[in-house]
């Protein structure tokens, strides 16, 4: 990644979460790294958490600082939403795009109920996957290709895909470790 690009732009160093649903089962993995330019911060960060009674699961990549700012953004949202996950993040994405100071911003987020999942950029998207997984960070293309690939080929319920899926990125990205924190709505 060009250090002087905009990291909404072209994804998400030192970290991977993915997200995966099958059959009313959502599943949400993210690794436990941290790092500061090629140096390995920490190996045990919490990326992952349930809100709103632990009827949705956030996770987020990018800056700690501003990933955190979002995720309490986010969860003030879906309180004044009473739980609607879309609405919540349709206003968070129009919230983040617009205001002054969250538009620096450099961080993503998944959210998902059982129903659906979605992601959240500062650029305005609000993206919902149609194969039924999505996945951020610098390995994130790596799980996701890894969870489709075992929702087109095998029959495991959704938590077993996020978390193999979390160990294939893990082996090839260099900014993903496999401390995984899986959190699951059943």
């Amino acid at each position: 990644m060009n250090r002087n690009s905009n990291s909404r732009d072209s994804g998400m160093h030192a970290t991977t979460v993915i997200a995966v649903q099958r059959d009313g089962k959502l599943a949400v993995a993210g690794d436990g790294q941290v790092t500061m330019g090629e140096t390995v911060m920490k190996g045990s960060a919490r990326k992952v958490r349930t809100i709103y009674d632990g009827n949705i699961i956030v996770g987020f990549a990018g800056a700690t600082a501003d990933a955190f700012t979002l995720f309490e953004r986010f969860e003030a949202k879906i309180k004044e939403f009473s739980g609607d996950l879309t609405r919540a993040a349709v206003e968070l994405a129009k919230e983040w795009r617009t205001d002054r100071m969250l538009r620096r911003l450099e961080a993503l987020l998944l959210v998902g109920d059982r129903e659906r999942i979605l992601l959240i950029s500062g650029n305005g998207d609000v993206i919902e996957p149609d194969e039924g997984a999505i996945a951020i960070g610098s390995g994130g293309q790596y799980a996701y290709a890894a969870a489709l690939a075992l929702l087109g080929g095998s029959d495991l319920d959704a938590a077993a895909i996020a978390r193999r899926a979390m160990e294939i990125a893990a082996g090839i990205c260099i900014y993903t470790n496999d401390n995984i924190v899986l959190e699951e709505l059943s």
